[in-house]
């Protein structure tokens, strides 16, 4: 009887871990991260490609740095001219490329946030450029975790 249970015992821990092994695979094939790929299309003209649209600071310090990078690929068959980048308020700083950029070359649209402010944020960067899909909005987003002597006294 009690050899019996042994076995049982055996036989049950052996199945729930097979079962766990199994999941656990399944989840590591899904969770694989895909590298962020610029699209490959090419469009006539001048285009704009991104990594991503959107950059999410998450959550970050007081004062912390605040620059990040928007990084594009001219997509098009002529060179890509940026004309203008604009923050959405002043606390939303961006800096772009001034010469033309050749087709199927990188370039990277620099951001930079005022971190002083304390709280959540959604700000927007508009880049007016020569490509076919102009103007192009681009936007960053996170909160800024304010800290002790930030924090007023009642």
């Amino acid at each position: 009887m009690k050899r019996n249970l042994i076995l049982f015992s055996a036989v049950a821990l052996f199945a729930i871990n097979s079962t766990f092994a199994q999941e656990t695979s399944k989840k590591a094939v899904k969770s694989k991260p895909v590298a962020a790929k610029v699209q490959d299309t090419k469009v006539a003209g001048a285009g704009m490609s991104f990594q991503s649209e959107t950059i999410d600071y998450g959550t970050i310090a007081h004062n912390a740095d605040g620059k990040r990078e928007f990084v594009l690929v001219n997509n098009g068959t002529e060179p890509l001219i940026i004309k203008n980048c604009q923050g959405s308020c002043g606390c939303t700083v961006p800096t772009w490329p001034k010469e033309p950029i050749a087709p199927g070359a990188k370039a990277v649209i620099g951001v930079k946030y005022a971190t002083d402010r304390i709280g959540a944020f959604t700000k927007t960067v508009t880049v007016t450029s020569n490509a076919s899909e102009t103007p192009k909005v681009l936007t960053i987003k996170g909160t800024v975790l304010g800290d002790a002597a930030a924090t007023p006294k009642s």
